[in-house]
Parts: C-alpha cells; structure tokens; sequence
C-alpha cells in the first residue's frame, strides 16, 4: 500500500468524547448539588426573587381578561343577588333587632366580668387587604399567590384570614407579591383548641386521597365528636387566639391502635378565597407591648425619682428658711439684751 495513502485521522474513540452515561452522571450530580445548595444555603432565592420581579406585570396583564370577564358576570350575578338580599334583610330585621338586645346585655355582663377578674383587653392585630391572584403550579402543595409583598409590610409567617375563619400562612415574600401555604397542605401544621371541651390539640394538612385536614395523636378515648368546632389556640405565636380554623367531620375509633383518627373540615374554603386579610404576627404585636410596658414603667420611675428630687429639695429650701429664722431671732435677743 502506498505510503501517501494511508488514514492519518484518530480512530473514532477519542472523537466521540464523553459517553452519554457519563454525561447523565455529571448533570445529576450537579442538580443533586444545587438543590441541596438552595436548600441548606438559599444560593437560589435571589434569583427567584428577581424571576418574580420580572414575571409580575406579566402575570398581571394575563390575568386582565379573566378580571374583566370575572368582574362582568359578578355584576349580572350581584345584580340578582341584591334583589334577592333585600327581600332576605327584610325578613331578618325583626330578628336581629332581639339578637342585638341580647348581645348588648351580654357585652355589658362580659365587660364587668373582665374588670372584676381583671383580665386584659382583647387584642388588636394590625391587617392588611390582599387579592388571590392564582394558585401555585407545584401539584403536590396548596399554595396560592397574593398581591401584596414586601414593598406594603408583608411579613414571612403572617397568618392569612377570610371572612370565614384561618387560611394559612405566609412562607415566601416577594416585593409585590406572597406565597401562601394553606392550612390543607400536607407539610401545614396549627395549634388549635376544641371550643366545646377547651382541649389542645394540632391541626395537619391532611393527603388529597385521605382528606383536606385530620387532628393527629388524638387518644382514643378522648371526648371529641362530629361538629366540635376547632379555633386557634394562640400558642405558637403567630396566630392569635379565638379564629376558627376547622370543623371536626368525622371521628373514627379502632381497638387496634390507641389513637383515633379524626379528619377535618376546613372553616374556610382555601378554593373559594378570593379576599383575605394578612394579620401581624402575634410574637410582633407581643414584642411591641413589651417595649411600650417597658418605656411605661421607665418613664413612671424617671418621674418618681424626679418627684423626690423636688420634694428633697423642696424640704432643704424649707429647713433653711426655718433656720433663718432661728438665726434672725436670737440677733434681735442679743439687741435687746445690749440696749438694757
């Protein structure tokens, strides 16, 4: 064979480069790597935060026309719906012109129980009105999106409130927008307390195939039925105490385990949300009274120390004028004394 003829190219084997297996290798080990990166470290969330920046006016001008056609049928509905409102209001004048005569009598027996127990002044909680904007794409949680964020005060773990009782929480802010975790997911957990018996317990997000909510590590023989009415306990420090969160549905009582398991139905409907209220968290509102009693009583002493100070003062003054006198007495004795 001829010498100019023969094939100077490599052998395919050093041009194929990597293998695809070992490129599977390389790209999951460093998706395994930035997870636990974002988990542990949060390298990811500015970059989330500003994906959300930028996604905002986009995600709001998609959702202009379903706004329209929304707010177009809510006026024919609501149109039908005063109607039918006015006729019910009239109906209901008589009895709540009774209710509100019992309501005031026991305000007023509930305001002199108050003093005499001295117990403290309900608490007021700062909120803030916000619109659902949609729900999270993610299908294995209950999440939705608001449309306030950080830029109108909102805070990471305000509760979120309807008309109807606790929806969540807030677990992610964004500058004009928030992510709410209802109450029905499955990693949602909230103290709670039985207004019928005054047991504590805690409320989970319950499996889509085992129920929206369920009270766990519940004894079996505890008193507990269908229809108990489940609030917040106000032990956690986020929620504040007295909102009602769920509706006992169903009690199931097994000989082969010792715990009874007990689903429950959400007060507030988390897919019927539209307008919610964000309230400060409880830890919040407590720190802030803890500093005003704090100035309070710093003030009070700053005022007793004064108080005896001017008083201090005030008998010094009182002593020299006594002793003043004292002196001008006995100069005019010695006087009289010479001039005799």
């Amino acid at each position: 064979m001829p010498f100019g003829t023969l094939d100077r190219s490599p052998p395919p084997f050093f041009r194929q480069g990597p293998s695809a297996l070992t490129k599977l290798l390389l790209c999951a080990a460093l998706a395994v790597f930035l997870m636990v990166a974002d988990a542990r470290f949060k390298v990811a969330q500015p970059a989330r935060a500003a994906l959300a920046l930028l996604l905002h006016p986009v995600q709001r001008l998609l959702l202009s026309p379903v706004d329209a056609w929304e707010q177009l049928g809510d006026y024919s509905r609501g149109m039908e719906r005063a109607m039918a409102a006015e006729d019910l209001a009239r109906k209901q004048l008589v009895q709540q012109a009774e209710r509100l005569s019992r309501a005031q009598q026991l305000q007023a027996e509930n305001q002199r129980l108050r003093e005499l127990l001295k117990m403290r002044e309900a608490l007021t909680v700062k909120s803030l009105a916000a619109e659902v904007l949609y729900e999270a794409a993610d299908p294995y949680s209950r999440r939705v999106i608001i449309d306030r964020g950080g830029h109108q005060g909102v805070r990471a773990g305000s509760p979120v409130i309807n008309d109807a009782g606790v929806l969540g929480q807030v677990t992610r802010v964004y500058n004009f927008s928030a992510e709410v975790t209802l109450l029905t997911d499955k990693d949602a957990a909230i103290p709670v307390l039985n207004t019928r018996t005054q047991q504590r317990g805690v409320a989970y997000g319950g499996e889509r195939s085992e129920g929206p909510m369920e009270l766990r590590f519940m004894a079996a023989n505890a008193d507990i039925k269908s229809g108990d009415l489940l609030s917040t306990s106000g032990l956690d420090g986020v929620y504040p105490p007295g909102l009602p969160v769920a509706k006992v549905a169903q009690v199931e009582r097994r000989g082969d385990t010792s715990f009874a398991r007990v689903s429950l139905a959400p007060v507030a409907e988390p897919d019927a949300a539209r307008h919610v209220l964000i309230l400060e968290p409880l830890e919040v509102h407590e720190a802030a009274r803890a500093e005003a009693a704090a100035a309070a009583a710093s003030e009070a002493a700053l005022f007793a120390e004064r108080k005896a100070q001017v008083k201090a003062e005030a008998k010094a003054k009182k002593d020299a004028a006594r002793e003043s006198a004292r002196d001008k007495g006995n100069e005019k004795g010695n006087d009289k004394g010479d001039t005799r």
